[in-house]
């Protein structure tokens, strides 16, 4: 008899147990919210999420406890009884057919604050069109959400079947999530300061101060040395203040309904504690210490002006970076590496090295000018050090430039089959491994022949753009030394006929310990890294979902599509592909050219361009995550 009790009470136990993992249906929002866990990809940051399984054998659905059996494949060994491995799982139950498939897997997405409700696959999930529409529908049926359920087109198969009108089940891409886009975390982390608010167009005449958390109306130009910042605006993944605030290893975030959000206008003038995470953040009042900044030393740069003659990059320099600067010294071991991997580099690149920069700023109009600004005392503040780096770059760009130089370059152009060319800045204090110096560099075109847009204009702009407001305070607040800064110059043709352009991190920055490049692309010329105010580029993670045994493994999961294109997609899966592979390739060979280890990822930038949609590469350099 006691055995009896006992085996019932282990019974009931096992039941009410599983009751709190699973459920056949989801009457309402409070069986969801009991369930719900955080997404598996950091993509979106305001989305909650909860897994589905329909085991096809059985004919059963599952919605399961997602904040505790974090993935499929737990759900069905631990409580399913499936007993084959993970890679024998994905092969068969993520493939284009139901014959070998035990179950259909899935997600259950709300957008939160709203009543916006996804079903989304696996962007590596290859599930037949017919099975997604039974699927979807058995999940509208189960569920209290009903007509509001709207399916996710993540990869390009979906994009396609949806171009050629074969869903007969209503289908959303990114758009839909990006209008409802409050928060975004840009970069994650803590800190202690004073909350304050400012207009952008305050920052040209007030400098905030470093213990400082700001509130901002917009995206600055020029990233202010503070302990946290909060914007107005979202912004692209792969952005210039995403890469500065990384380099700063400090809190930023973009909340668009911050002039509404009364309880943070309260804590304004007191010290705060800010907290960043990727879905959310918190904000308080504290009685913390600001943390004190350690200055450190002085980072002091080489400078080699021994080398006075225009470097063909065609050939690998030795020790290029002493003299030309890390963007002209990558630039020629891309042109080498692009002799073995199919892409293009762009032609007739050459490097004007730093002798002629620091020949032009030792005139006597200029270097005074230089002098008096690092050795002032009125260095805090903003208006004067603002006033003093105009007069520089004025002065740098008034005086003429050394005739040599220009001789130089039309010899070496002479024979070119281009006429436009792009002056690149190439510094010893850029694409560094813990200082990357994203967008404080000008870059500018010069026309060969042209008197308006000429190569010596060209140049002196590039040059002057060492002392820039952002590129000046950036080197200030990393300790690097101003006085030994030098400005080398990339040149090569210019591309007037690009088709895309982008920027590719070759680690999938979503999603931890898990494989693939992230990919941001815009349209045309339009910028990935300095968006204009509204638009959105194309964005995607590529990988190969069980190490790239072929290419049949190989998938893409899209972020957002971008708004230039009417939200189709700027590359084709081949393209896509091809990415994915020179990518990486480049990644592990500059390893070898750089020394260092397998694990670091790098950042490159890329260009579409002609008829023939021709892969250019233009720049690599470290990521600094």
């Amino acid at each position: 008899m006691k055995k009896y009790i006992y085996s019932l009470f282990f019974l009931f136990a096992l039941t009410s147990l599983s009751a709190q993992r699973f459920s056949a249906s989801l009457p309402n929002y409070e069986a969801y919210k009991a369930f719900k866990g955080k997404a598996l990809s950091d993509k979106f940051s305001n989305i909650e999420s909860v897994k589905v399984i329909y085991d096809l054998r059985k004919q059963k659905m599952y919605y399961f406890n997602s904040s505790i059996i974090l993935l499929h494949y737990d759900f069905v060994v631990n409580y399913l009884g499936y007993s084959h491995d993970l890679e024998v799982f994905n092969n068969e139950n993520y493939s284009n057919t139901e014959k070998n498939r035990d179950f259909l897997l899935g997600n259950l997405n709300h957008i939160k604050g709203t009543d916006k409700w996804i079903f989304e696959l696996a962007a590596s999930d290859h599930m037949p069109l017919p099975l997604i529409e039974r699927f979807f529908t058995m999940v509208k049926n189960s569920t209290f959400i009903g007509e509001k359920l709207k399916f996710y087109l993540n990869n390009p198969e979906m994009m396609n079947w949806f171009q050629r009108e074969e869903f007969k089940i209503p289908c959303v891409k990114s758009d839909y999530i990006f209008g409802e886009l409050k928060y975004q975390e840009v970069v994650r982390g803590s800190n202690v300061g004073i909350l304050q608010q400012y207009k952008i167009k305050d920052l040209e005449t007030t400098k905030p101060s470093s213990d400082e958390i700001i509130i901002l109306d917009g995206t600055p130009d020029i990233l202010p040395n503070v302990r946290g910042i909060i914007v107005n605006e979202l912004q692209t993944p792969l952005s210039h203040l995403v890469l500065l605030g990384k380099n700063r290893k400090i809190p930023i975030m973009a909340y668009t309904d911050i002039e509404k959000d009364n309880t943070i206008k309260r804590l304004l003038s007191k010290k705060v504690e800010l907290k960043i995470e990727v879905d959310t953040f918190f904000i308080k009042e504290t009685t913390k210490k600001i943390p004190t900044k350690s200055a450190g030393k002085k980072k002091k740069l080489v400078i080699d002006n021994s080398v006075t003659e225009l470097v063909n990059l065609s050939e690998i320099p030795k020790k290029g970076i002493n003299y030309i600067g890390s963007k002209a010294q990558n630039m020629a071991y891309l042109i080498a590496i692009s002799k073995e991997i199919p892409f293009k580099v762009p032609e007739n690149a050459h490097a004007i090295p730093f002798y002629y920069y620091t020949k032009h700023i030792q005139n006597p109009t200029i270097s005074p000018l230089i002098a008096e600004l690092l050795a002032s005392s009125q260095k805090d503040s903003s208006v004067w050090v603002t006033k003093q780096l105009k007069k520089i770059r004025d002065a740098i760009k008034k005086e003429p430039i050394d005739p040599e130089l220009i001789s130089k370059l039309n010899l070496a152009f002479k024979d070119a089959k281009f006429k436009n060319f792009r002056f690149r800045s190439s510094t010893n204090a850029e694409d560094l491994d813990d200082f990357n110096g994203a967008g404080l560099y000008d870059s500018k075109t010069g026309i060969k022949g042209d008197s308006i847009k000429s190569f010596e204009k060209a140049i002196k702009q590039v040059w002057a753009s060492v002392w820039n407001e952002a590129s000046y305070n950036e080197r200030e607040l990393f300790g690097i030394d101003q006085q030994n800064i030098a400005m080398g110059v990339l040149v090569h043709r210019s591309f007037p006929d690009e088709l895309a352009n982008g920027v590719i991190i070759t680690k999938n920055i979503f999603r931890e310990n898990f494989p693939g490049i992230t990919v941001n692309v815009q349209k045309g010329e339009n910028s990935v890294v300095k968006p204009e105010k509204g638009e959105i580029c194309e964005q995607f993670v590529a990988y190969h979902f069980n190490d790239g045994k072929d290419e049949t493994d190989f998938d893409i999961d899209y972020t957002s599509n971008s708004n230039l294109n009417d939200n189709e997609p700027l590359l084709t899966r081949k393209e896509m592909s091809n990415l994915y592979d020179v990518s990486k390739k480049i990644e592990t060979k500059m390893y070898r050219y750089w020394r260092k280890n397998q694990f670091h990822p790098v950042d490159i930038e890329f260009k579409i361009v002609g008829e023939k949609r021709d892969l250019y590469i233009k720049q690599v350099r470290p990521f600094n995550d």
